[in-house]
């Protein structure tokens, strides 16, 4: 048997002592490590979501606009040939981002007269998309009814060998005038006006499109396009916004929208 009277089993004794001591304190301090940084990341996504918070609420204030996707919702959308939403939609980080497979043009649940669109997009390397506006439900399509502001990787798709069907064109009818496009993966700022029978597209901070529905230069052109025998191409009073499916990888993010009538956004029916 061992005894501490034992001057040898004092001595290992204390020895073990030592050892178990020093292991505490190493995992004392790795816990306090552990904590220090779980701290850390709790602060900085507390920040981040701050700051997203923040920025959505700004959004949301600017001007009167109603926020349409802030980020973190698809409630304000729905599938444009059902409700249900397709699977190649999706949400990453702050963004929409539709991956070009599965997932059918979407539209917003409100219907908009007048109104001021704001809005930011990106494209993969040769990808075509589009944004339209006073889209009608029951078609076999939304570009039927709606206007289009062309979404485009102008360098790598052929529409960008076209004015009239490049990135920020009126669709197949009113060409881009000096257009300040981004480079593929970095985001382009866009802006719609629909004001009674006047539309401006926006790229950029700068006014690329220009055009009045129904005026003798607006018939002209559509009546020597493609859109010529559809009866309800920009034809209606109201429409939902529409973002297009057309195969290809299209981001967008901060989508607001501001009517400039006074009637309210109508619901769909």
């Amino acid at each position: 048997s061992s005894s501490l009277n034992d001057p040898e089993d004092a001595s290992r004794y204390v020895a073990r002592f030592s050892v178990i001591l020093s292991g505490v304190a190493r995992l004392a301090i790795n816990c306090m490590r552990v904590a220090k940084l779980m701290k850390k990341t709790l602060i900085s996504a507390m920040g981040l979501l701050m700051v997203v918070i923040a920025g959505n609420v700004a959004i949301a204030q600017e001007q009167g606009f109603e926020v349409l996707f802030d980020g973190t919702s698809l409630e304000k959308w729905r599938g444009y040939e059902q409700e249900e939403i397709g699977t190649g939609w999706s949400i990453v980080g702050d963004a929409l981002k539709f991956n070009g497979r599965g997932g059918g043009d979407i539209i917003t649940r409100d219907q908009f007269g007048d109104f001021e669109l704001r809005f930011d997009w990106k494209v993969a390397e040769g990808a075509n998309s589009g944004v339209m506006y006073k889209v009608g439900l029951g078609d076999a399509a939304p570009y039927l009814s709606g206007p289009e502001y062309q979404i485009l990787d102008n360098a790598k798709h052929a529409n960008g060998l076209n004015p009239k069907t490049s990135a920020a064109a009126l669709y197949g009818l009113y060409a881009v005038t000096d257009p300040v496009l981004r480079d593929v993966g970095q985001w382009n700022t866009a802006k719609i006006i629909v004001r009674g029978k006047r539309v401006e597209h926006w790229l950029n901070g700068e006014k690329v499109v220009e055009a009045e529905i129904g005026s003798d230069d607006w018939n002209h052109r559509v009546a020597n396009s493609k859109f010529k025998d559809w009866d309800r191409f920009a034809a209606l009073p109201r429409g939902h916004i529409c973002l297009q499916d057309h195969g290809d990888e299209v981001w967008f993010r901060n989508i607001r929208i501001k009517a400039l009538d006074t009637g309210r956004p109508s619901p769909s029916r």
